[in-house]
C-alpha cells in the first residue's frame, strides 16, 4: 500500500529537484519482532523512486551488526541518512517517518544533500566549542503536529557538529524506551539520557541543555 498519493509524489519530485548532492537512506530492519519494518522499507522505496539522487540501502540489524554499530543503531526500523560521500552526519529516524513526521523527514533529505540554510554564526561558535559527544533523542508520535519542528532542530545541530547525534524516536513503536524516559507528552527531548525538556522549543533551549551536558 502506497503512503504517498500521486499529488504528493509530484510535489515531492519538485521539492527533491532542489537537492544538491546524492544521499543514501540506510534502512535497518530485522526479521522478528518488528511490526513496522515492512511498511518502513516500502515507504523508503517510494521515496527513492522520486529522485535519482536518493539511494536506498537495505540492512539487517543483526546480520549487519558492524554497520549498525558504526551509526549507533540499536533499534529497528531505523533510517540513517548518509551524505554524498556515504558519511553519517548524525541524522537518524527510529520508526517510520510517516504522518506529521514527513515534515521532518523531507527537510532532512534536503539538508543532508547540502541544500539547507546555514545556522547563525553565534550558534556555530557554540557548536564549535563542544568537546564531548552529544546525543539528542526526540520522542514523537505520528499524530503530533509540533514534533517535526523539534526533530528538524536536532538534525540541524547534528549536521553542524560531528559530535552531535540527533535521532527521532517514534514513541509508540519503541514503547519500552518511552517508558524508560517517562514520555507522557511529545515532543520530548532528552540530551545524553539526562537533560530533558518538552515542546518544540527554540534552538537556544537546545543549546542551553547541550552546554549543561558538556559541563557534566
Amino acid at each position: 500500500m502506497s503512503l504517498l498519493n500521486e499529488q504528493l509524489q509530484e510535489q515531492l519530485r519538485e521539492i527533491f529537484a532542489d537537492m544538491k548532492d546524492d544521499i543514501t537512506l540506510a534502512v535497518f530492519s530485522k526479521e522478528d519482532d518488528c511490526e513496522t519494518c515492512k511498511d518502513t522499507l516500502s515507504f523508503m522505496q517510494e521515496i527513492e523512486s522520486l529522485s535519482d539522487k536518493i539511494h536506498l540501502e537495505e540492512l539487517d540489524l543483526v546480520k549487519d551488526a558492524d554497520r549498525a554499530a558504526a551509526y549507533n543503531v540499536v533499534m529497528a526500523p531505523s533510517i540513517v541518512m548518509l551524505d554524498g560521500q556515504k558519511n553519517y552526519r548524525g541524522v537518524k529516524f527510529n520508526g517510520i517517518p510517516a504522518g506529521h513526521e514527513i515534515n521532518s523527514f523531507i527537510p532532512a533529505i534536503l539538508e543532508v544533500s547540502g541544500a539547507g540554510e546555514a545556522l547563525p554564526e553565534s550558534y556555530k561558535v557554540k557548536l564549535n566549542a563542544l568537546e564531548k559527544p552529544v546525543n539528542i533523542k526526540v520522542f514523537v508520535t505520528l499524530s503530533c503536529p509540533h514534533c517535526a519542528g523539534a526533530v528538524q532542530k536536532a538534525h540541524k545541530l547534528a549536521l553542524e557538529s560531528d559530535l552531535i547525534d540527533g535521532e527521532m524516536i517514534e514513541a509508540q513503536t519503541f514503547y519500552d524506551l518511552s517508558e524508560k524516559f517517562n514520555v507522557s507528552s511529545v515532543p520530548k527531548i532528552v540530551i545524553n539520557d539526562q537533560y530533558e525538556f518538552v515542546g518544540n522549543q527554540p534552538l537556544e533551549v537546545f543549546l542551553e541543555e547541550i552546554e549543561k551536558a558538556q559541563r557534566a
